[in-house]
């Protein structure tokens, strides 16, 4: 196996907010069919990755939102916050092309680096129950399945996500 992709990891700032919406529709158009409907993709990334939304994401004092460059390419992101009174890892994309070379290991750490600072004894997600890529990958980093979600997301979509939790 060969060593993992040396990556810079930096926040995101607001003249890059288009270029992190279009690094998202890309990914999810990659990701996503034949797990949920284009039109729950559609739907999501208009209610997730809209330019007034991650605008609005950047402003928060209990939101972070990191990018992840490879030889000078955005290739990832991912979103931290504090959620209901635990430490959440939002958001994790990376692009297809340098995915299982260790960048979302590099996010993961980051993020959970972060949380131990800010006195956090786990670092949670939800996942797809069917994304079965990225819940292997979870495994792989040290996070194990705590519960199981539905969560009405409007117009008639639902999230059917594990929530994953890892120690720190």
């Amino acid at each position: 196996m060969s060593s993992a992709l040396t990556i810079e990891i930096r926040p995101i700032t607001p003249p890059e907010v288009p270029a992190i919406s279009a690094l998202a529709r890309e990914i999810w158009l990659a990701s996503y069919p034949g797990i949920i409907t284009q039109e729950q993709i559609d739907f999501m990334l208009e209610q997730r990755y809209g330019h007034e939304r991650l605008y609005d994401d950047l402003e928060d004092l209990h939101k972070w939102l990191d990018q992840a460059f490879y030889e000078g390419r955005r290739v990832g992101f991912a979103f931290s916050e504090i959620h209901k009174g635990e430490f959440k890892l939002d958001k994790l994309y990376i692009h297809p092309d340098v995915q299982r070379q260790g960048v979302g290991g590099q996010m993961i750490e980051h993020v959970a680096a972060r949380a131990r600072r800010e006195g956090y004894p786990c670092l949670v997600l939800a996942v797809n129950k069917r994304n079965e890529k990225a819940i292997a990958s979870y495994k792989k980093y040290g996070f194990v399945v705590r519960e199981t979600v539905v969560d009405d997301i409007g117009r008639g979509y639902v999230m059917d996500d594990y929530v994953m939790e890892k120690k720190l």
